[in-house]
């Protein structure tokens, strides 16, 4: 049985049948406004952040599978914060702070797509991030709390 797969970046919540989505559903012949409603009905606890999504389409019957994967790091971060855009230089502007539950937070989000094999792991992956964008944790260089966790100095639960 063929198959297709078309993978977009849309905004959580928020797609709609025009561009870039319609068009590329087009010559497959599927329904556009039944796909943009399934993935608005998928994505909507990620509102506002991109999202990456999978769309499966079996080319005989014209069904589909909806697969959403979750929000790149700085995505999730920057809802944490309450931001649009991480800084323009991150060694020299820092544009926010989180706390260390925060992190967990978006490391237990991001959790099921790490490679990492602890949650301690993907936290920090997560604190890399917050070095790449700028963004304190706990008032604290996010490579100090990286050094913070190896010693110890940090309860990351165990998941």
């Amino acid at each position: 049985m063929a198959k297709a797969v078309i993978e977009v970046l849309v905004e959580g919540g928020n797609v709609s049948p025009g561009p870039p989505l319609g068009p590329q559903l087009g010559p497959y012949k599927v329904n556009v406004s039944e796909v943009v409603k399934k993935i608005n009905e998928k994505t909507k606890e990620y509102k506002g952040l991109m999202v990456p999504v999978r769309i499966i389409i079996d080319l005989e019957t014209r069904k589909f599978e909806i697969e959403v994967k979750t929000p790149p790091t700085s995505q999730l971060i920057l809802r944490e914060l309450g931001l649009d855009k991480g800084s323009d230089r991150p060694k020299h502007k820092i544009i926010g702070n989180l706390t260390i539950d925060q992190v967990i937070k978006i490391a237990r989000i991001k959790r099921k797509q790490s490679l990492a094999k602890s949650l301690k792991g993907v936290v920090k992956e997560v604190l890399g991030t917050c070095v790449s964008m700028g963004v304190t944790v706990d008032g604290k260089d996010p490579r100090i709390v990286q050094k913070e966790i190896d010693e110890g100095k940090y309860n990351i639960p165990e998941e």
